[in-house]
């Protein structure tokens, strides 16, 4: 059983909107969860991330005011609103999960890891 599944990726026109949402067991209630994306021949990069009650968020300056990183514990989902596209956002998106919050920005502190969605944004 995969323990987070990524959905919502998709082409998208620059300047539009494009919601990504990930599911994960009821494990990941208590854990730190996060946005990364990797775009072809780049290495993975953080993009946001979320502490398991909601109260801190953390966002990479390149997506900052475009992107909201949100949970629902209640429904085991954490979604990335993302907003004012531009084609330097296309990548494969991945969803993932620590405790804590050392290194968060950091892939390697990162125990589980979604499969990915793809995001397109054409110009």
């Amino acid at each position: 059983q995969v323990p987070l599944v990524e959905s919502g990726g998709g082409l998208v026109q620059a300047g539009g909107p494009l919601r990504l949402s990930c599911a994960a067991s009821s494990t990941f209630t208590r854990w730190t969860m996060a946005w990364f994306r990797q775009a072809p021949g780049k290495e993975r990069e953080f993009v946001a991330a979320i502490t398991w009650g909601g109260g801190e968020t953390y966002y990479a300056d390149s997506i900052k005011g475009r992107f909201t990183i949100s949970r629902d514990n209640a429904k085991n989902t954490v979604s990335l609103q993302m907003n004012s596209l531009k084609p330097e956002d296309t990548a494969v998106y991945y969803c993932a999960a620590k405790i804590g919050t050392l290194d968060i920005r950091k892939t390697t502190s990162y125990v589980y890891w979604g499969q990915g969605t793809q995001v397109t944004v054409s110009s």
